[in-house]
Parts: C-alpha cells; structure tokens; sequence
C-alpha cells in the first residue's frame, strides 16, 4: 500500500492553483472539468510524479465547518517537508504569505505554519 493521492481543501481551485504552483513550487499536473469543478492536481518537482495534491473543492458543509475549526485553533490541516525552512520562510514572506510564527525548533525538526489563502494553515518542517 502507498499514498499516491491526498487532498487539501480549497475555497476557490483557481485561487488555490496560483498559491500552490506560483508560490509554494508545486507543478500542476491534472486539469479537467468534472461536473461544475475541476479535478485539479499538483505535484512536488522535487518528488515522484505520481504522488499528487487534490485541490479539491470545499462544498461539504460538514467539511467547511471542519477545516475553519482547524484555521481557527491554528492547527495546520497538512505538513509538508522542506529541506531549508529558513529559506523557505524568507523567500516566501517576500511573497506576501502571512505566517503564524517565526521558523521554530521542535525537539529534532524545524517548524513554520503559513495561511495558504485557501482556508487551511500549512505547516513547513525540517529535521
């Protein structure tokens, strides 16, 4: 068994796919309509080309009330690994991204939270 396939909740797929691709690097992969949204993937150009990043629409309620609960208690919905998270945090706040905090040591890792605009806080790690 592997992850080839996770999702992120997104409020809107084209604003997320901007964020995603122009800001945190990722590659688009997938762009099809299916019913009136989109199966939109992203992918890691420093990974596999067959994990994939589902920008899925948020239109569950249960699902909304979910993830502003999350961004509420500032707990990140996903994590994604970074091999520098200073330099990520750097380059990133010189793109307008609103972070929760400095980069922080944690035991043997790195950590940063950052608001993807999407409607999640992604958390950045290092170690």
């Amino acid at each position: 068994m592997k992850i080839k396939l996770t999702s992120v909740l997104v409020d809107d797929q084209d604003k997320a796919l901007e964020f995603y691709t122009k800001v945190m690097g990722f590659k688009k992969k997938n762009d099809f309509p299916v019913g009136k949204f989109k199966w939109l993937t992203v992918v890691s150009p420093e990974g596999p080309d067959d994990i994939e990043l589902l920008l899925e629409p948020n239109e569950n309620p249960a699902a909304k009330t979910y993830q502003k609960a999350l961004h509420e208690q500032g707990i990140p919905l996903t994590a994604f690994a970074v091999e520098d998270v200073h330099k990520e945090y750097e380059r990133m706040k010189k793109l307008g991204v609103a972070f929760r905090s400095e980069p922080t040591q944690m035991g043997p890792t790195i950590v940063v939270v950052l608001d993807d605009t999407c409607g999640n806080l992604i958390q950045l790690y290092q170690g």
